[in-house]
């Protein structure tokens, strides 16, 4: 019988997955029967054959399946993804890359099965772990910062919240499932923030590995997007997550565009009128590049042509919300608004404008 799926979101990690399935196996086989679990691999469009490595594991083993997303990507909505697909009664998640041991998994089947805990981590950070073999200082203290930020302010009182293995009853996620935000968050404090009932939460300690091959699933921007979780759990549910940071880029861009302004109209005396056309492509190019970057991260869009194609449609989109932006300021001047406060409703209004357009035909989502 079926007791427990493992999730494993991938990204360029072909190497790894023949052996890390064999070293489930021998933790899993004897503890729950071969026909006891399963490993799902959520893998975001691989360009190294991730995906067909483990559509050839699963025709030798059916326990494998696979789940290929094409033109999204994100640890955190895959991970969603992966346990809403499964009809286990247990859902762990854990990375592809060796760095996690499956030999900690038996154990957090036994202590939700018993009712000991709600939810089963695996901590670098509680007593007896170790992550000396990682040999990674620098991230190492990068993680015990970002855990102290969390639990500051989420309230999760544990020694590694940002830990990305974990387990917990499939129930327990299709309840909060709804309401997750899936946005550059670790998953596992976005459950835990989530839940409107206190979840009990026990801590294994984990020898944390050094990976084995492939690519890690976190870019460059893992900082940001941590900061974009916290935000989304705080203050997200007032102004949406998304529109905040489009209009946080744009605010950045009337200050390049100033500059750029300056630069061309004031030291190089090109006139006002060519000034304000090099600042406006300046301004608006930086915006676009912000957003595919940032706030677009799961839909970037990463060929030459295709950024040449997204930045005309950008263009487009963000004159059209210009258009907006004057004719609403000038029609309520002329009822007798103040120009302040006109100017300000023009500006709003451009801005939703523009997010809405530049959401569904730029990144092709709303």
């Amino acid at each position: 019988m079926l007791k427990l799926a493992v999730i494993l979101p991938t990204f360029n990690e072909r190497e790894n997955l023949a052996s890390l399935v064999k070293r489930m196996a021998a933790s899993l086989d004897s503890a729950l029967g071969i026909g006891g679990w399963e490993a799902i691999f959520v893998d975001d469009d691989s360009q190294d054959g991730t995906a067909e490595e483990a559509r050839t594991l699963s025709r030798a083993d059916h326990r494998v399946r696979v789940i290929q997303r094409i033109g999204r990507r994100g640890l955190a909505s895959a991970a969603i993804e992966g346990m809403m697909a499964t009809a286990a009664p247990y859902v762990a998640v854990m990375d592809a890359d060796h760095q996690h041991d499956p030999a900690l998994l038996p154990q957090m089947v036994k202590a939700l099965q018993s009712g000991e805990a709600d939810v089963c981590v695996a901590s670098r950070f509680a007593p007896g772990a170790s992550m000396a073999d990682w040999n990674r200082p620098d991230r190492e203290k990068q993680s015990e910062l970002a855990n102290r930020i969390a639990r500051k302010l989420t309230g999760v009182d544990l020694s590694d919240p940002m830990s990305g293995y974990f387990m917990l009853p499939a129930s327990t996620l299709r309840e909060v499932a709804p309401r997750l935000s899936g946005i550059g968050f670790k998953i596992l404090l976005d459950i835990l923030s989530t839940s409107e009932r206190k979840l009990t939460v026990k801590e294994f300690p984990l020898s944390f590995a050094a990976r084995a091959a492939g690519e890690s699933k976190l870019d460059q921007a893992i900082a940001f997007e941590f900061l974009v979780g916290l935000y989304d759990k705080t203050l997200g549910r007032f102004i949406p997550t998304r529109f905040a940071l489009f209009g946080t880029i744009g605010a950045l861009g009337v200050v390049v565009h100033l500059a750029v302004l300056w630069l061309l109209f004031k030291i190089f005396g090109t006139g006002f009128l060519y000034g304000q056309i090099g600042a406006v492509i300046a301004a608006m190019t930086f915006n676009f590049i912000l957003n595919n970057e940032l706030t677009y991260a799961d839909k970037r869009i990463h060929s030459l042509g295709g950024l040449i194609v997204g930045w005309l449609k950008f263009a487009l989109t963000c004159s059209i919300g210009a258009f907006a932006n004057v004719g609403v300021a000038e029609a309520l001047v002329s009822r007798g608004a103040h120009w302040v406060l006109a100017a300000i409703a023009g500006i709003v209004i451009g801005s939703v404008w523009n997010y809405a357009l530049s959401s569904r035909f730029v990144w092709g989502r709303f």
